[in-house]
Order: structure tokens, then sequence, then C-alpha cells
């Protein structure tokens, strides 16, 4: 594996999830994968889960993680060719990143959308450029357009707590007080699209996610109708993807509070998991009652970011 950036990466979902289940319970039978071996973790932005579960997984295996938070303990670095560098910017990607790559085996990048522009997100400007200038397995720790190692880990935990064979999962749009990108519901949606489950998504008008990823699941815009029956709820914000307006790319269209997952909106379900990321806000995205509830896997959830991480590290080390 060479690059860890969608679903089509990580090959044949049924032996992944095998391997993330021999991974769990055996998570140091592969040191040795890892010895002498060096990842390299890049923040451009916060993380709390995602800068944890990747140092755990590299320790896991047996390698030495080095964590580099831009701006703060490096220069802070351009990322546009042909730019004038006249600004607080002192370096350029193009010399930084075989700089980086130079000094680690693998690299993880966590790069968060701008929503300014959309071509220059969706196009994962940040992160192309170091699969091209870096030489080196290249994992999206969060970039623009997704989000894989949280997906993955999302699908563990389905597929740990499913009752059925194939359960109703809904991702459901929640408000939120800032503009949030679409990595998170990006990948959801093109993990769950390939895993066997029925997925249904539900937002208000205008929040359509791109086609790359809803793919062809059903999009059902009453929040409540689509609630009806489900076995997973997941809950997440974005900022409106610009799909059919790219003018409003980015843009907050509603902070309509209906939409916040309660218990009047969990008693429609079949006693559905809820489901997040984190870090959620509490009594915006879902209520207290829900997310503390015994059916609430946010937790759980957490934990397995350092499976699938992990998984995914140790298949990049089998290919070196």
């Amino acid at each position: 594996m060479k690059s860890f950036f969608h679903v089509s990466d990580i090959g044949d979902l049924g032996a992944a999830l095998g391997e993330a289940k021999q991974v769990k319970a055996t998570p140091f039978a592969w040191k040795h994968l890892g010895e002498n071996k060096t990842i390299m973790l890049v923040f451009f932005n916060s993380s709390l889960r995602t800068r944890l579960s990747s140092q755990k997984a590299a320790l896991n295996l047996g390698m030495n993680p080095i964590v580099l938070n831009i701006g703060q303990d490096s220069w802070k670095l351009e990322t546009e060719m042909g730019v004038v560098m006249d600004g607080d910017k002192s370096e350029h990607l193009r010399e930084a990143i075989p700089v980086m790559t130079s000094y680690c085996d693998l690299i993880g990048i966590r790069s968060f959308a701008g929503l300014q522009d959309r071509a220059f997100d969706y196009g994962e400007t940040v992160l192309r450029q170091f699969v091209e200038y870096g030489g080196k397995p290249v994992i999206s720790l969060e970039s623009a357009t997704v989000h894989p190692c949280q997906a993955f880990a999302d699908l563990i935990t389905i597929e740990e707590y499913r009752k059925k064979k194939r359960p109703k999962v809904v991702l459901t749009w929640a408000p939120h007080p800032r503009a949030l990108p679409q990595a998170v519901p990006n990948s959801f949606a093109e993990w769950m699209n390939a895993a066997d489950v029925d997925f249904v998504i539900t937002h208000p008008h205008g929040y359509e996610l791109d086609p790359a990823f809803a793919g062809n699941a059903p999009v059902e815009y009453d929040q409540m109708k689509a609630l009806e029956g489900a076995d997973f709820v997941y809950a997440k914000n974005w900022s409106c993807p610009g799909v059919t307006d790219p003018a409003r790319y980015g843009q907050i269209l509603s902070k309509d509070m209906g939409w916040t997952v309660d218990a009047r909106h969990m008693a429609v379900t079949n006693n559905a998991y809820f489901m997040h990321c984190l870090p959620v806000r509490r009594n915006m995205i879902v209520s207290d009652e829900v997310i503390d509830a015994p059916t609430s896997l946010v937790i759980p959830e957490a934990a397995n970011r350092v499976v699938s991480a992990q998984v995914v590290m140790k298949r990049m080390l089998e290919s070196l």
C-alpha cells in the first residue's frame, strides 16, 4: 500500500476487517515490522484522537514516531505554486516535503480544507504535493476532502456492534456554530457505500455531498423519516459542499436546532447506537441524554482509531 486516502486503497473490506480483529486482539504481534523504521506525523491543524492514536499505532508496530506541528515546531509553509513569498510564510512545501521524507519511512498528513476555494480543496492540493515530492507512502490523517482512518474505525465499530447482517446506517447532518469541512461525512459515505449496510443520508437542502463520495446513497430530506428503523445513527455537521452552487461552498446554510439528535429522534430508530467522530458540541450536534446513554459508541469508536491506523501502517510496512 503506497497511499491511504480512499476505501479502494484498503482492498477487500472483509479481509481488512478480519485483519483489524487480529490487530486488536494482538496489537504487538508485528513489532518486528517497524524495527528501525520511522513515521513522521505532520499536523497543519489541531488534533487529539488522530495524533494520539497514530502515535500509539506506530509504537505498537515498533516504529519511531516523529510529530511535527507546522507553524509551531517549524516555519510556516507556503502551499501554492507560483506565488511571490513576501508574506509570513518562510518555506515552500516544494522544499520542505523532500526534507521531511528523507527523515522517515512513512508519512502521515493532517491538513484541513480552507473552505474558500473549492477547486483547491477538492483537488487535495496539499496532500498531492506530499505524494508528488515525497516519494514515501502517505496516509491522510484528515485532508481537505477525506478522513479515511476515521471511516475505517467507524466501520470496525459497526462490525463489532451490528446485531443483524445488513444494519440500517443513517448519516445525519446536525447544526454547528462554525463552518466545518466535509472530510468526515465524505469518507463515512464512501466507506458505507462499500460496506454491507443499508445506508441513508439525511440533511437540509443545499448540503448535498459530492457524488464522488455520496455515490448512489439515497438522500432523505425528512430527518425523522430517515431515522425510522435505524440501527446506527452517525451525526456530523458539515458546511455547504458547493456541488450545485460553488459560490456557496463552505457556507453555513442552516443552524436549525431541530436537527440536533435527541431522545425524540432516537425514539423512532431500532434502539440505534449513536456514533460521532468527536470532538462534539453537546446539545448542538447531540443532546446529553443521547451521547451519555449506554447505546452511545463514541468512546469505543475513538478507541478503534488505533486499530484502523495500525492496520494501515502494518500494510505499508509490509510493502516496503
